[in-house]
C-alpha cells in the first residue's frame, strides 16, 4: 500500500505524506494541522513543512483559530479540492500488482485490509 500511495502520490507531484494531508482534508471542512498530523500518523512539527509545500502550490490554505491564536487550521482550495479528487480516484484504482489476483480473492484483501486499518 505504501508503494502505491508513494508512485500514485508522485503522478501528482506530491511526497506522500502531501496526498495522505489532502487525503485527510474535506471540502468545506477545516482540520486543524494538530488533527492532520493525528491523521496521518506524524509528529505535529512535520505538517509543518507538509502544510508550507501544499500551500505553495495553492492547495491548501492556512486558517487561524478565533479561539486560540496559536492554532491553525488546513482548509483546500478549490485547486485542491480538484486534485483531492483526482488523487482519490487514482488511489482507489487496484494497483497492477493486485490486478491479477481474481476478484474473490481482490474482495477478501480488500475485506482483511479494511478490518485492519479500521479505527478502535
Amino acid at each position: 500500500m505504501a508503494e502505491h500511495l508513494s508512485a500514485v502520490a508522485g503522478e501528482f507531484d506530491l511526497k506522500p505524506g502531501q496526498a495522505q494531508a489532502l487525503q485527510q482534508l474535506r471540502p468545506g471542512r477545516p482540520l486543524t494541522m494538530g488533527e492532520v498530523a493525528r491523521g496521518i500518523r506524524c509528529d505535529p512539527s512535520t505538517i509543518t513543512g507538509i502544510a508550507d509545500r501544499l500551500e505553495e502550490r495553492g492547495l491548501v490554505e492556512r486558517l487561524p483559530s478565533e479561539s486560540d491564536r496559536r492554532v491553525k487550521s488546513l482548509a483546500l482550495t478549490k485547486s485542491g479540492e480538484a486534485l483531492r479528487r483526482r488523487l482519490m480516484k487514482r488511489l482507489a484504482d487496484v494497483p497492477d500488482e493486485l490486478a491479477g489476483l481474481p476478484a474473490t480473492k481482490q474482495r477478501a484483501l480488500r475485506d482483511l485490509l479494511r478490518q485492519t486499518l479500521a479505527p478502535r
